[in-house]
C-alpha cells in the first residue's frame, strides 16, 4: 500500500489521512491525539460509524452487539483476538445496538452478534453467531485478499 490511507477518527469522527507506511507505528488522530488503528476494537457511535463506513480506506468489520447478549458478550475476547491479528490493514469496531437501534435497523441486522465487513463505502461480507477468533480472521482475510 502506497500513498495516504483516510481513517476516521472513532472517538471525535474527524477524518484523518495517515501516510500507508506509518499504518504499523500506532497513528493518532491528528484532532484529538486518540489512536486509529493500534490493534484495538473501536467503540463506534452513529457519527464515527457511518463515517468510517463511508470514508475509511481500509476494510472495516463491525460487530453490531448488545450488553444485553450473552453470544455477543462471549464473543468480545474473540473479537479483540482479530483485532490484533489483523491490524493493522484491517480495522475492527463495536456499535451497541441496544444504544443505537436505527443503525442496526439500516444496516439490516436481523440477530446478534452480527460482524458486518465494509470496504469502499460497501459492504462486502457478512457472519452472524458468536465466532473464536480464527473463524473470524478467516472470514476477513477471505472477502479482503
Amino acid at each position: 500500500m502506497t500513498g495516504a490511507i483516510r481513517l476516521c477518527c472513532a472517538t471525535c469522527g474527524q477524518m484523518n489521512r495517515v501516510p500507508a507506511a506509518k499504518l504499523a507505528e500506532g497513528p493518532k488522530c491528528g484532532s484529538c491525539g486518540e489512536p486509529l488503528d493500534d490493534g484495538r476494537v473501536l467503540e463506534l457511535d452513529p457519527l464515527a460509524h457511518d463515517k468510517a463506513v463511508r470514508g475509511d480506506d481500509l476494510p472495516l468489520l463491525v460487530d453490531y452487539w448488545a450488553p444485553w447478549c450473552g453470544p455477543c458478550r462471549m464473543m468480545a475476547p474473540e473479537f479483540a483476538k482479530a483485532a490484533k491479528a489483523l491490524a493493522p490493514s484491517v480495522r475492527l469496531a463495536k456499535l451497541n445496538t441496544q444504544d443505537h437501534p436505527e443503525i442496526a435497523q439500516r444496516a439490516r441486522i436481523q440477530g446478534i452478534p452480527a460482524l458486518v465487513l465494509y470496504r469502499g463505502g460497501r459492504e462486502v461480507g457478512r457472519l452472524t453467531g458468536a465466532r473464536p477468533a480464527g473463524d473470524i480472521v478467516a472470514f476477513v482475510q477471505g472477502k479482503v485478499a
